[in-house]
């Protein structure tokens, strides 16, 4: 019985719905095995261009292979995307939030707020620096304590 001869009927509809939901997931899976592949370091330039071929020669079974062979390896792989994310922006910045809590604290510590003035506490005068002037390189202002925040 083909579906094309009973014209557009509710069953038609769900098979064309249907077959457009397989097409996304499966192109959705191309997308995800090919990102995979281009982005692993352990294989061979080689061993890639056989798994492209595959893909491009027969792309339902190139994409259900790679799934079936290198699941476990896809889900290693991005489970460790994110730690090698932010190791990467440690490395690149220099520090983590962690640092900066910490920084705050000492600095807090030391008598400093967060707007880096000189305070001894909330109620008295704080000390800012405004700009360049005197002999050590900086001016110093007195601000209230209710004009500092």
């Amino acid at each position: 019985m083909l579906f094309l001869q009973e014209g557009f009927t509710f069953r038609n509809f769900l098979v064309d719905a249907l077959a457009i939901f397989v097409f996304i997931v499966w192109f959705w899976l191309l997308i995800t095995v090919a990102s995979d592949l281009f982005r692993r370091h352990d294989i061979s330039g080689w061993a890639k261009a056989i798994w492209v071929i595959a893909l491009i020669v027969a792309p339902y079974i190139g994409v259900l292979a790679y799934l079936i062979f290198q699941g476990q390896g896809m889900t290693d792989r991005s489970l460790q995307r994110p730690s090698d994310a932010r190791e990467e922006l440690r490395r690149v910045v220099g520090f983590s939030a962690a640092d900066e809590i910490e920084k705050t604290r000492s600095a807090e510590k030391s008598g400093l707020d967060q707007r880096g003035r000189i305070c001894s506490s909330a109620r008295e005068t704080c000390a800012v620096v405004v700009g360049r002037g005197s002999r050590d390189g900086y001016r110093l202002r007195s601000l209230s304590a209710a004009s500092r925040y």
